[in-house]
């Protein structure tokens, strides 16, 4: 039996239970958002070996959709999407429909250099034999319809924590639970948030390229369960003026494994006052000297800078420290009973519109460069940056910019980071964003935050 024949009836397996009969290959593109094509039942075992064609241009589309004249993107030129078996789903919003996530592979099979799933995993190559560990902790609002011009009507104004923000959801986010558990996604902690109609829904951790899949699977899953019951979920960064800013934060974990014992956290150090080992200290020193850079591709969109700014707990300010919620790295409190497992660091300034591949991708590579040039980060910073003078900000270099503009700028004059987006995406990457900021300069203010909302 072939390999490709025995993936193929483990997945064959799968559609005839959950009765499906077209299958959605998946990807993410440059701007996070989900697109794909399907395949009939009758034709998936030829497409799983060939893949389906897709026009190199699609990697070349802003927010607008529309494509952009970069060099190897236009009329010419033609990709694959190839499923990982793996990722396979039965899409529980959309019955009769399955999914699996897909690599953009070259005609002869070979990798693609815009392909944002073979970039989070060239970089996981990087760590070598250290297995990353990763969990996106993604904030959304929830809406009782679609959002329209100037108007966003949430499902219910509780405050942060409240029982009956519970309450009020507690009907579509049972059903979400559901959903995400019936597909094997483990649900770990939920809660109703800080802003109106804003929740919180965190997956268990797990190793980096899964963590990436999950992330997408989360968003596909709960956007689609709120449309089929007449309500409407985005994960856009500020659905609306004046609303609490969704996030997307990153907790990442380094581990190694050791024969005939359990694996080893080499983030952790016991002796430390925060528990963090000397490697753990040089990855946030490689995370806080790329942040400006970094910035470009986890909170990639105009929108986004709507969301990070000082006093949001958005991570606004390059600086770590312990439960510090207004640096861009908190290192979280250990939790009792698995003080060394539970050692990890999060990356605050993180949203929804970044490309998870591409986020969490390039954040390994920063924190790497940081373990191998042994990047100091400085001591922590134990105090709100906020309290502080400009002076004192300016002194400790907590500055990051302030709009996506300045992020691109910062990404290109990044040398290490360009490097490792590689000779095509240094150009695709930058030329997307610029014209993503010349689309919503154009649009005005309240067709951007709309555009935004039901985008994402």
């Amino acid at each position: 039996m072939s390999e490709i024949g025995d993936r193929y009836r483990q997945v064959l397996q799968k559609i005839d239970a959950h009765g499906i009969e077209l299958i959605r290959f998946l990807w993410v593109d440059h701007n996070g958002l989900v697109r794909g094509k399907a395949v009939t039942r009758q034709f998936l075992a030829s497409r799983m070996e060939s893949g389906i064609g897709l026009a190199k241009s699609r990697q070349a589309a802003g927010l607008m959709d529309i494509g952009l004249p970069v060099p190897g993107f236009n009329a010419v030129g033609e990709v694959r999407l190839v499923p990982d078996p793996e990722t396979f789903i039965a899409l529980p919003h959309a019955p009769g429909s399955g999914a699996m996530l897909c690599d953009l592979v070259q005609l002869d099979g070979a990798s693609w250099d815009a392909c944002p799933r073979t970039f989070l995993k060239s970089a996981l190559a990087a760590a070598g034999e250290l297995e990353i560990v990763a969990s996106f902790e993604p904030e959304f609002t929830l809406c009782d319809t679609r959002p329209e011009l100037g108007a966003l009507s949430v499902l219910d104004d509780s405050l942060c924590f409240d029982n009956t923000g519970f309450d009020a959801a507690n009907g579509y986010v049972i059903e979400l639970v559901r959903a995400l558990q019936g597909q094997g996604i483990e649900v770990e902690v939920y809660h109703p948030e800080f802003g109106a109609g804003q929740h919180e829904m965190t997956l268990r951790h797990g190793p980096a390229l899964r963590a990436a899949d999950l992330s997408v699977w989360q968003k596909v899953i709960t956007r689609g369960l709120a449309s089929s019951m007449g309500l409407w979920a985005t994960f856009a960064p500020t659905p609306s003026p004046g609303f609490r800013g969704n996030g997307n934060h990153l907790h990442l974990s380094m581990w190694r494994n050791r024969p005939g014992r359990d694996p080893e956290n080499v983030f952790a150090d016991g002796a430390d006052e925060v528990g963090l080992s000397e490697t753990a200290y040089h990855f946030i020193g490689g995370i806080l000297r790329h942040l400006p850079g970094l910035l470009a591709l986890t909170c990639p969109s105009v929108n986004s800078y709507e969301r990070l700014q000082p006093g949001m707990w958005s991570g606004a300010h390059a600086c770590y420290g312990q439960d510090n919620r207004e640096a861009a790295v908190r290192v979280p409190s250990r939790l009792r009973g698995s003080m060394a497992a539970s050692t990890n660091i999060e990356l605050k300034a993180c949203d929804s519109t970044a490309n998870p591949y591409l986020a969490l991708g390039a954040v390994i590579h920063a924190g790497m460069d940081g373990i191998t040039n042994r990047i100091d980060p400085g001591p922590q910073l134990a105090e709100d940056p906020n309290g502080l003078t400009d002076a004192q900000r300016d002194r400790l270099g907590l500055g990051l910019p302030r709009t996506l503009e300045e992020a691109v700028e910062a990404l290109q004059r990044d040398d290490y980071l360009m490097d490792v987006l590689g000779p095509l995406r240094r150009q695709l990457y930058p030329a997307i964003k610029q014209a993503d900021v010349r689309a919503v300069k154009e649009m005005g203010d309240e067709l951007a935050y709309l555009t935004y909302a039901t985008r994402y």
